[in-house]
């Protein structure tokens, strides 16, 4: 099996719920156990040794410069409008290339086995068109939302809101992006169109899973690392 060399990294979101937080700079900046957010889904793509394009819009200077001396990271600002996930990684394909890549957002803390080394062991491109990482709502911190697919017993995906809960983690075929004509949209467009075809998959996370989209969720994920450890 052939994994990716290359990860698309979200890290170009407002973070309003972040509320007087993010005044001052970026959300994928803000500190979760003493290091940014955005250096938490950067040590994951490092560890596959994985080339990262990090996308950015609000106050992207300061991700550029947080950025400058990584030689295996390249930022990609969107401007003038932000892109969603679909339209972001679509953005970015001239930089990623045409293999499948990872996506990751950055908005979020991982407790246990590095997620993109989970989902790697488990990648069959000549089967699968999406691989998503899922961890189940009893393992997740800080996420107070539904469930998202659940799992049949070869791992392919129906939308289930009391499944288990997708994480921003995941492998992707990117060919089909170019057939989605708007500039702006998620990548549910693209899962949806691979739905019926059964190509999208997920795979459980064996660790715990922080969603980092609120003050409270800082405190929650670093209670989480300290009791469970980090990635």
């Amino acid at each position: 099996m052939t994994n990716p060399t290359a990860a698309m990294v979200f890290a170009a979101g407002f973070g309003t719920r972040m509320g007087t937080l993010t005044d001052d700079r970026p959300k994928p900046l803000i500190e979760v156990a003493g290091r940014p957010l955005l250096d938490h889904a950067l040590a994951a793509t490092r560890g596959v040794s994985a080339r990262a394009i990090v996308n950015t819009h609000y106050k992207a200077d300061m991700v550029e410069a947080h950025l400058a001396a990584h030689d295996d990271a390249q930022v990609l600002v969107e401007r003038p409008d932000i892109l969603e996930t679909g339209g972001g990684l679509k953005a970015a394909l001239p930089l990623l290339g045409t293999d499948p890549v990872f996506t990751l957002n950055s908005d979020a803390v991982w407790a246990g086995p590095n997620p993109l080394d989970c989902l790697q062991d488990t990648w069959d491109p000549t089967q699968m068109g999406a691989l998503l990482l899922l961890v189940p709502l009893e393992r997740t911190v800080g996420y107070t939302r539904a469930g998202n697919f659940a799992a049949d017993a070869s791992g392919r995906l129906t939308r289930d809101a009391s499944g288990m809960v997708y994480t921003g983690a995941q492998i992707l075929h990117t060919d089909g992006l170019v057939l989605i004509p708007e500039a702006s949209f998620s990548l549910n467009v693209l899962w949806d169109q691979m739905m019926p075809e059964k190509r999208v998959f997920g795979v459980e996370y064996p660790g715990y899973w922080a969603d980092v989209g609120t003050p409270e969720g800082i405190a929650l994920a670093e209670a989480m690392l300290e009791q469970h450890g980090d990635v």
